[in-house]
């Protein structure tokens, strides 16, 4: 899976999930041919459904869907999924209790040229705070397929939070991914916690400051909610944390990392992401480096930590 892009494991996934449960039913809004899910018609017939530009009713009818025994798959671009439809997910699924996966697309700075109207920061903010969800931000192909395979069969709502093009390969297929993170990288002096695309700029973090003589562990906390406490308070007794998400740092991977660690093992820690600012158009590099989404800027936050 080195070289596929995201979407082609979602299509991938949903048709091979379709074809062994005919419950599986796919919703998109208009944007079949971002995601390439047009592909999907032709084998799911009648359980592919293009709502349209209508996101909140998109959740809607995933709503009713689920109520009379079908498990809906739900695409849009991550702010359509959330901030303009948050009120239809929070009580047609969330409060009803319906299981449901929502898969939310370019995130942050991953949106690109479509600049700051379709560049959310605070998705993962807005989903946490409903109660019960669980939330993912997957960063490789092996990641994406197993957790849409998981949220097929386990009950409840799901957000997957993902980029729909190629994605850095971490890794192989072979992983336990139960857990809700995987150490990619072992250290002794601190930890970085990230997801999605900052993965790639917190191990090239790590680098750098193995040339600085410090050792630092490098962690995908790819499950936000429920976020494994386990993890986050063994690395506080490691040393500092520095958290590097492609978000607000409001509500995010690192508000909830700082929630654990506040309440249970108190240690110096640095969150990287998003400072009171909107989106705004650029390439992804461009963006990075706008909003202080580098390498550089993980490791300097973790040798502060260190001093």
């Amino acid at each position: 899976m080195k070289d596929i892009e995201m979407r082609q494991i979602y299509t991938r996934t949903i048709q091979e999930l379709a074809e062994k449960d005919p419950k599986v039913i796919a919703l998109e809004a208009d944007l079949a041919g971002s995601m390439g899910t047009s592909k999907l018609k032709e084998a799911l017939g009648d359980r592919y459904i293009n709502v349209g530009i209508m996101e909140a009713q998109e959740m809607s009818a995933a709503a009713g869907l689920a109520v009379t025994g079908f498990v809906p798959f739900i695409h849009t671009f991550a702010p359509f999924a959330t901030r303009r439809s948050f009120d239809q997910v929070f009580i047609s699924l969330g409060y009803a209790q319906n299981h449901a996966v929502i898969v939310g697309t370019d995130p942050g700075v991953t949106a690109e040229m479509n600049g700051g109207t379709h560049m959310p920061f605070e998705d993962l903010a807005l989903m946490r705070t409903i109660p019960k969800i669980q939330i993912y931000e997957v960063s490789d192909p092996h990641l994406f397929k197993a957790i849409l395979t998981y949220a097929h069969t386990a009950q409840g709502l799901f957000y997957i939070r993902t980029i729909r093009k190629q994605a850095m390969a971490l890794y192989d297929g072979s992983e336990d991914f139960s857990k809700g993170y995987y150490k990619i990288k072992k250290g002794t002096d601190g930890t970085i916690f990230a997801s999605g695309i900052m993965l790639e700029e917190a191990l090239q973090a790590a680098e750098l400051l193995e040339k600085q003589g410090v050792s630092v562990q490098v962690i995908d906390l790819f499950r936000i909610k429920p976020m494994n406490e386990e993890i986050v308070v063994e690395a506080a007794a490691l040393g500092p944390i520095v958290t590097a998400e492609n978000h607000t740092i409001i509500g995010g991977l690192g508000s909830a990392v700082a929630e654990i660690v506040a309440e249970q093992r108190p240690v110096k820690m640095k969150r990287i992401g998003i400072k009171e600012q909107f989106g705004q158009v650029g390439k992804i590099a461009y963006l990075k480096e706008v909003y202080g989404l580098e390498a550089v800027t993980i490791s300097k936050a973790m040798l502060t930590l260190l001093q």
